[in-house]
């Protein structure tokens, strides 16, 4: 059985959404605007306590003035230790602090952040015209292209990533990220917008190749809210090709290319929820050295021994 394509044509698939002409220039204003924006870091030592590491709650002021937070593990006596960002799926928050024990036991500095309006300790500070009943994506669609929520916390991801490489008892030049779906997602927009990290590890991205999402009617789901916004704002699709083109800033498959660090990413062929030709749209503009790992039976899921593959993958990357 197929949901997409068959594995020749995935494998040379270049996505179909539109990319805005001055997307190079909008990324290049929005990094600009991320570097003049006084973070602001607070520190302080959270209520979880282990023997090996200290745990702490991080925040940081984000573009807009956001408050942002992130969980920090910090192993005891850890002195230029390899560094390891965690993002996490769509509507959720960073894991329990106990998810992360392993990375911190291997040494690792671990930040996991939280996205902003979602269901974690980071500030939404709203302002956008149109629709927030439901939906990220659609976020800021309706006024200028740089109040686009997910722009917003792209640049978080890059802006965390900095943060923590500037830690006194990190290793700049050894820092990765992880994460599944949104995570994914996130794990290859703040490798693209931090040129440092050296390695990557998405599954199952998120955030890439909308107009093919919506042409295969995957509309639904995490997907839901693009027939929302066409069904309440733009009903006979009159501008269509303009929002399209306007969600091409904040398409993952557009920022691909940016990409330096080492990447291992991970597709269930069977996936309804991040469609597998939407993923490798962003995998196939990657330069950077990269593998793909397929489960041809999986779908939006746990993936058997992608966790485990993941550790590995970054403490050989990144130690």
């Amino acid at each position: 059985m197929l949901v997409d394509m068959p594995i020749h044509a995935l494998e040379v698939y270049q996505g179909i959404n539109p990319c805005p002409k001055d997307h190079e220039a909008y990324w290049t204003a929005a990094l600009e605007e991320m570097k003049a924006t006084q973070p602001d870091v607070t520190i302080t030592e959270a209520d979880f306590k282990t023997s090996f590491c200290t745990c702490y709650d991080l925040y940081f002021t984000g573009v807009h003035g956001a408050r942002v937070y992130a969980k920090l593990l910090v192993p005891k006596g850890a002195e230029h230790a390899p560094a390891v960002l965690h993002f996490h799926g769509y509507s959720g928050a960073s894991s329990s602090w106990t998810y992360y024990l392993p990375y911190a036991a291997e040494g690792f500095v671990v930040a996991a952040l939280d996205c902003r309006g979602q269901a974690g300790r980071s500030e939404d500070v709203g302002g956008t015209i149109g629709n927030t009943l439901h939906g990220h994506i659609i976020r800021g669609l309706d006024g200028p292209a740089d109040h686009l929520l997910f722009r917003d916390i792209f640049l978080d991801t890059a802006q965390l990533a900095g943060i923590v490489m500037d830690l006194p008892y990190v290793d700049e030049t050894n820092v990765g990220a992880w994460g599944g779906s949104q995570g994914g997602g996130l794990t290859l927009a703040c490798a693209a917008l931090e040129p440092r990290m050296k390695a990557a590890a998405p599954s199952f991205p998120f955030l890439c190749d909308y107009q093919r999402v919506w042409e295969m009617d995957l509309a639904i789901d995490a997907y839901a809210e693009l027939k929302e916004y066409f069904r309440s704002f733009d009903p006979r699709h009159e501008h269509e090709k303009e929002i399209f083109t306007k969600l091409g800033y904040i398409d993952l498959q557009y920022l691909a290319p940016r990409i330096r660090a080492k990447v291992l990413m991970f597709t269930g062929l069977m996936d309804t929820i991040c469609p597998p030709s939407t993923q490798y749209a962003a995998y196939n503009k990657m330069t950077c050295p990269k593998q793909h790992v397929l489960y041809p039976d999986f779908g939006h899921e746990d993936l058997p021994d992608n966790e485990d593959m993941v550790f590995a993958f970054l403490c050989k990357e990144l130690k």
